[in-house]
């Protein structure tokens, strides 16, 4: 008996396939990753465009397992033609823009890593992760270009594949083409009850793609801060000795030292931003310190920090791993910065200001940390907080030189115990 229509898996994957890449078109028109919200989307399209790929080869195995019911006999022979080259295609957008684009996500010079929805890790395109250089630029550049590619191809062949079912629904009686996946449907009627249904349902799902407003993922409570590998913080030297030369002469004080301290765990050097108005959060996890701080000897003070940029942590794995990129820290090519001080002023009780440099980016610029002190017996804690213009350093390259989204001034915020050594 010859078949009049798809089986129901061939069906239910045909009509699953065709809302999502109506949904994925609408999200692609309005990706701006330089937002929160902006991103959520492009975290989204990444998602839809994972599962047409899966979804494809699912549809593309049954293709092969199981026989299509036959095209009507009426159907010209460049008709027969043009749907059979309608269909290959189709086939090679569906699969082939998600693995151009997983390729352009696989080889981007920030590695973000990819969460199915939100939840199921997905690799990076096996083999490209880790090129370096021209390797991963010329594959990154076939990615962009493929996917544009394949982007408009997409849009000429959904047009020919929905004019044809459309031609041959309302105007060829004989040919009942839309009945092999809309079973029951009539050719030659202009309000076919199932045709309705298929217009009312696309249109339900272009108003979702352009209405939904996914949340930007929250930032996680960062954990507690590791043991630092430091040694060093603010704080003073014991009591001069007196040194006793003779019943009648007085005492004479020697010099005053600047004390080494070692930082205690707990410790940590943090920095606050906003992005589109939520607010950021961050800590760098691992950083080495030399500081050696008396009130009584603030000439011979002085204190040098070493920051590992890769160990930024802000409650978002994504995020985290976009600051290593080359538009903000760039840590493959700067992986540490710092700050040296060796000038110090007294500005009240207890408080005082470190003035140094501060090595980004390979950039070096003046700048100052406001700090208080608190000392009791080998004890010391310290809390500062300063501001930097980012722009000034280069943390934040392309896009990101504007400051709609992401201000110029981050603010970094000092706090740790110590002992004195």
């Amino acid at each position: 008996m010859t078949r009049t229509r798809y089986s129901t898996v061939a069906i239910g994957l045909h009509w699953l396939i065709a809302a999502a890449i109506i949904f994925q078109v609408i999200l692609a028109w309005r990706m701006d990753g330089r937002t929160p919200q902006g991103f959520a989307l492009i975290q989204l399209h990444k998602s839809v465009g994972i599962s047409i790929l899966l979804l494809s080869l699912a549809r593309l195995a049954w293709r092969l397992t199981h026989r299509p019911p036959p095209l009507p006999a009426g159907m010209a022979t460049w008709e027969r033609w043009l749907a059979k080259v309608a269909h290959i295609g189709l086939y090679v957008i569906m699969i082939g823009l998600p693995i151009t684009g997983w390729i352009m996500v696989s080889t981007s010079r920030i590695q973000v890593p990819t969460l199915l929805f939100g939840m199921v890790p997905w690799p990076h395109f096996p083999g490209l992760a880790h090129l370096v250089g021209p390797a991963k630029t010329a594959w990154n550049s076939f990615g962009h270009t493929g996917h544009e590619v394949l982007a408009w191809g997409a849009y000429v062949l959904i047009a020919l594949h929905v004019a044809g079912a459309l031609k041959h629904q309302l105007f060829s009686r004989d040919e009942p083409v839309l009945a092999h996946m809309a079973p029951g449907a009539k050719p030659g009627r202009w309000f076919d009850p199932r045709l309705i249904a298929i217009a009312v349902v696309a249109l339900g799902v272009a108003a979702a793609a352009q209405t939904i407003r996914p949340a930007a993922q929250a930032s996680k409570p960062l954990p507690p801060p590791p043991v630092v590998e430091v040694a060093a913080v603010d704080a003073t030297s014991a009591p001069p000795p007196v040194v006793e030369v003779a019943a009648a002469t007085p005492a004479v004080q020697a010099p005053a030292e600047a004390s080494v301290w070692t930082v205690s765990k707990g410790s940590t050097l943090g920095f606050t931003t906003t992005w589109g108005g939520q607010a950021i959060e961050g800590r760098f996890d691992r950083w080495t310190a030399d500081i050696r701080f008396s009130p009584e000897a603030l000439d011979k003070s002085k204190v040098s920090v070493s920051i590992d940029l890769a160990s930024a942590v802000t409650g978002d794995s994504q995020r985290d791993e976009s600051l290593k990129g080359g538009d903000w820290f760039d840590t493959a090519n700067h992986a540490k910065a710092t700050f040296t001080a060796n000038r110090f002023e007294n500005t009240g009780t207890d408080r005082y200001v470190a003035h140094g440099q501060l090595a980004l980016r390979g950039v070096s610029r003046p700048a100052r940390l406001p700090f208080r002190l608190q000392i009791e017996g080998d004890k010391a804690r310290v809390s500062g907080v300063t501001s930097l213009d980012r722009t000034a350093f280069g943390v934040g390259q392309g896009e990101w030189t504007k400051t709609d989204q992401i201000p110029a001034d981050v603010k970094v915020n000092v706090n740790l115990t110590a002992t004195r050594r």
